[in-house]
């Protein structure tokens, strides 16, 4: 085994190099096991260990083909017994494979996307489940081929979604989550999570502005199952028989939402079996901020006809103009009706972490739940959704059913750390430890500044773009979040009077675009239709990693694909 030369992995030498080949190299590289594994070089160099090994374990004379063999054939990964070489060269090599992956999405000389139809890299490769396992050579390329044909979601010039970025810390914090593979429904197997849940939540609902913290939260899969709790808990809260009789024994319940909102306020109505019928949805001004007048008019007409609101889910960053709702115009009509007041913060949540930009959700203390997902405008690797609710023990009450074999109630500590009973999950993933580890790494202020940063490279666009030849707003004035919507125009359109047939032209554009921009993996950037409006771009940005000179590439990307349209 060779010693680590600068710039090199201890587990670097080769097989037939003449570092593998010499003894003393082997007792070097146990030097090296001995301080990256705290003791296991120990143990590998122990008596009748000086022999050479060949990289990736086992005894000198096996080849590497052999010694690399699936442990289900030749048993040499842990946990067998002396299976601490092979383990460690086989992770070693995925680790070198992972950070490759890594240097190369902040590359921008290498592509955002190495596009391939589904039929070609269905054909290309074999992508089949064998009943005979494969060699660990093998399971490594298929790790190389996965990461080749993948997104670089981290690169400086996705824009294609809202989660975008690869933050080293949550990266770190993920691979350690992975690694400890445990639940998070009883402090008894996860007490160190389970207490940073605890701290994370309480920190968030105090950016909400809910006195000390007070409240409740639970991380979820997503904001579309966080926005699912509060509709489930504002119907427990208003009908608690709900729970045990269903939704036959309570009278015909709607939830109001606006037109700009997420799907998953329909779509939880669906799950629930309040039905998609029962969400009105809300009209909205030009710039996709919802009417308080209209809400209250459509609230008034819903009683007269015997209906009972029981949710009013306003939103703080629409998904595609990210508006921001009136809030607390919002919350002064449900507290004439005494209807639960949502926040769906899935996509503005994070400006909270900014005190230039938080007064675009003011009144939000004043909602009952909040959803807010560090995994957008924060940076954190997905997943990370968090639920919070501002009365505390509903969640309890709404979702425990005291399984005995998990909730004991005559455990040795404070039974209120066992979250699992106020989770409509049983399994439910760490998902906090990211968030925890990136907000001590970075401190507030580090999110206030990545999210200032993004802002203003949006501001950047809209101000380069707002007036250019070739470009038109899709609405009037400066987006209130990175949001930045607007219609690529060709030459062939440009000064053609507004018609049928330019707007049938008009809505082409950019899907080809787009189709280009993948086909060339040089940028990725989303679009889409909305009510009247043809497809246009909606281009996101919240990988501080980006900087102008990518939002200018971005512009003369734009048109050097669309030129001739």
């Amino acid at each position: 085994w060779q010693a680590p030369a600068p710039a090199s992995w201890p587990f670097g030498a080769e097989e037939g190099s003449a570092a593998a080949e010499t003894p003393g190299t082997a007792r070097a590289w146990c030097q090296v096991a001995q301080k990256f594994t705290g003791g296991i070089g120990n143990k590998l160099c122990g008596k009748g260990r000086e022999a050479p090994v060949a990289r990736g374990g086992g005894a000198a004379a096996r080849p590497r083909s052999a010694t690399l063999r699936c442990f289900v054939q030749n048993p040499y990964l842990l946990p067998t017994c002396n299976g601490e070489i092979t383990t460690m060269s086989f992770l070693q090599d995925v680790v070198d494979i992972l950070l490759q992956y890594v240097v190369k999405s902040f590359d921008r000389s290498t592509k955002v996307i190495d596009f391939h139809y589904p039929n070609e890299l269905l054909q290309e490769y074999n992508w089949e489940l064998a009943d005979q396992p494969q060699t660990l050579e093998e399971i490594l390329l298929n790790c190389r081929t996965t990461l080749k044909y993948a997104i670089k979601t981290g690169h400086p010039r996705y824009f294609n979604q809202l989660s975008t970025g690869l933050d080293m810390v949550g990266l770190a914090a993920d691979w350690l989550t992975s690694a400890a593979n445990t639940n998070m429904f009883t402090y008894e197997i996860a007490p160190v999570f389970v207490l940073l849940e605890y701290v994370t939540l309480r920190k968030m609902r105090e950016m909400v502005g809910w006195p000390g913290g007070c409240g409740d939260g639970i991380f979820s899969p997503g904001g579309a199952i966080s926005n699912m709790y509060a509709m489930l808990i504002a119907r427990f809260k208003m009908f608690p028989e709900v729970k045990e009789k269903g939704m036959a024994a309570i009278p015909r319940l709607v939830a109001f939402t606006s037109e700009h909102s997420h799907f998953s306020v329909k779509k939880g109505a669906a799950a629930l079996g309040i039905g998609t019928d029962s969400v009105i949805l809300i009209r909205c001004d030009e710039r996709g901020k919802m009417i308080p007048s209209d809400l209250e008019r459509r609230i008034v007409e819903a009683k007269q006809k015997g209906f009972v609101p029981f949710l009013v889910s306003a939103t703080a960053g629409t998904t595609v103009y990210g508006a921001f709702d009136p809030l607390i115009a919002i919350a002064d009509i449900c507290k004439k009706y005494k209807i639960w007041m949502h926040v769906d913060g899935a996509w503005g949540g994070g400006l909270l972490m900014s005190r230039k930009h938080k007064w675009k959700l003011n009144g939000v203390e004043r909602a009952n739940s909040v959803t807010w997902n560090p995994h957008k405008m924060m940076g954190v690797p997905l997943q990370c959704s968090a639920l919070l609710v501002r009365e505390e023990g509903l969640m309890q009450s709404c979702n425990q059913m005291h399984a005995s074999y998990l909730f004991q109630q005559d455990k040795h500590y404070d039974l209120s750390y066992d979250t699992g009973d106020k989770a409509l999950q049983c399994g439910r993933h760490v998902d906090v430890f990211k968030l925890w580890l990136m907000w001590r790494a970075k401190g507030t202020t580090g999110f206030e500044a990545q999210i200032d940063k993004c802002l203003e490279l949006a501001e950047y666009l809209y101000n380069k773009i707002k007036n250019r030849e070739g470009y038109e707003m899709v609405f009037d004035g400066k987006p209130q979040h990175t949001n930045v919507c607007f219609w690529y125009i060709p030459p062939s359109l440009r000064g053609v009077e507004d018609s049928e047939e330019r707007t049938s032209r008009l809505m082409k554009v950019a899907p080809v675009i787009k189709a280009r921009m993948m086909e060339y993996g040089t940028t990725m950037v989303s679009y889409q239709p909305l009510g009247d409006k043809v497809n246009f771009f909606r281009m996101v940005i919240s990988n501080p990693a980006a900087t102008h000179q990518d939002i200018d590439f971005l512009i003369d990307e734009i048109e050097r694909l669309g030129q001739d349209l």
